[in-house]
């Protein structure tokens, strides 16, 4: 028998407060029952120092919280792999076979990024905001994708590097649209993989305190750091208007949303990198133009 040669390695950084320590362990042993591969993984204390942890992995206390994008990046330079697997504390890979698959996946030189199914923890429907197409269809069915729920993907990392990592100044909300735009920007592809699943509890995005405030926030960012004005003015009052239609049972809700909205004109959003025609044409040939 040919030998198969040593285990491909795939870093996996593991963000955590520290708030739901059994989900965290529930995460850790998900990732630690992978087989056909080696991980190295990092648990990032968001504002927290990280302990009780399985041993092998190691951990990175910020002193303070950073936000979600930033301190996924912070996590990066900790482990080593050609792929990185970013997985929220309160998410868990569905079966032990599942970064093996995912590996496979990327013997394609096209595929940057990939966000797996997920499936709720308890059963229940999954909400649709899971699905990252405008017409999520049969959720087992893979596709290109424009945008991505960031609680468990596998990224490449010199796509991940070349993309420039999470949006850090986003803090929340939003980072997952970018981190797609930008890995499609710099040659790769990103792909939902609706055979491949990870588990996540049911939630509200409505949990966060400031929700309605950061999704207005840097969705007015997002466009000024990546579109061209001709798509961006379109874009945002495309979902200005979606977002006064959603607030009509619960007007109250637009007060820290359009406060939200006039921060991002009032604020730097963190540098600007505009999108090349060449994406936009590929953007538009798949179905999603940046207009919504």
């Amino acid at each position: 028998m040919a030998d198969a040669g040593p285990a491909p390695s795939v870093g996996v950084i593991v963000l955590s407060q520290g708030r739901r320590p059994a989900e965290l362990a529930r995460a850790l042993a998900s990732v630690m029952a992978q087989r056909g591969v080696h991980t190295d993984v990092v648990v990032v204390g968001n504002g927290w120092q990280p302990d009780g942890l399985p041993a092998g992995v190691a951990s990175l206390a910020l002193p303070q919280n950073v936000g979600i994008p930033a301190g996924r990046n912070a996590g990066v330079p900790e482990v080593r792999g050609e792929l990185l697997l970013f997985l929220d504390d309160d998410a868990a890979l569905a079966d032990r076979s599942f970064l093996a698959d995912a590996v496979r996946r990327f013997d394609d030189p096209s595929l940057g990024l990939l966000q797996p199914r997920v499936d709720t923890a308890g059963g229940e429907e999954p909400p649709r905001r899971w699905t990252p197409r405008l017409r999520v269809g049969d959720r087992h069915r893979s596709s290109a994708v424009f945008s991505v729920w960031e609680g468990a993907v596998v990224v490449r990392r010199a796509a991940f590097a070349a993309a420039g990592g999470w949006a850090a100044p986003f803090f929340y909300a939003h980072e997952g649209i970018e981190l797609a735009w930008r890995v499609w920007d710099v040659g790769y592809e990103v792909r939902y993989a609706g055979d491949l699943a990870a588990t996540h509890p049911l939630t509200r995005v409505t949990r966060h305190a400031d929700f309605f405030r950061l999704n207005a926030r840097n969705r007015v960012w997002l466009a000024r750091r990546n579109l061209p004005w001709v798509f961006a003015a379109p874009y945002l009052l495309s979902w200005t208007a979606l977002q006064v239609v959603r607030s009509a049972r619960q007007p109250r809700t637009l007060v820290p949303w359009w406060a939200g909205w006039l921060e991002g004109w009032q604020t730097d959003p963190g540098g600007r990198r505009r999108l090349r025609w060449t994406t936009i044409a590929r953007m538009v040939r798949h179905g999603r133009p940046p207009i919504v």
